[in-house]
């Protein structure tokens, strides 16, 4: 087993996929290192709005800012320090506020292919 450390300075931010807002990932540690997570940080811009059916189970952890995340039965805000879980196959609308956010991110399985 290796430990693995990493902060906002390992990360290679890259607009997130199929998207043209003010949206990036960087995974730091994805399938290339041989484990079965995606493990990331994710940039917000002020006031976007990402529209997804999540592809993989995620795990986001926000750092900085404020993430809203809504789907057909509920709302939920979250801020530093708090943890949104969203399933695989949820449909969810995520929206950064004003200030933008900061975020770290697990994925399982691996949401991007190299």
């Amino acid at each position: 087993m290796v430990i693995h450390k990493f902060a906002i300075a390992d990360a290679a931010f890259e607009r997130s996929p199929g998207q043209d807002g003010d949206i990036f990932t960087a995974n730091v540690l994805d399938q290339r290192h041989g484990g079965p997570v995606t493990i990331g940080f994710g940039r917000y811009g002020p006031n976007q709005i990402l529209e997804e059916t999540m592809a993989v189970h995620d795990t986001m952890v926000i750092l900085e800012g404020s993430i809203t995340v809504s789907d057909s039965h509920k709302t939920v805000m979250a801020g530093p320090g708090e943890i949104i879980a969203m399933q695989k196959g949820d449909r969810v609308t995520i929206r950064s506020h004003e200030e933008g956010a900061l975020t770290a991110y697990v994925t399982y399985p691996h949401w991007q292919q190299p």
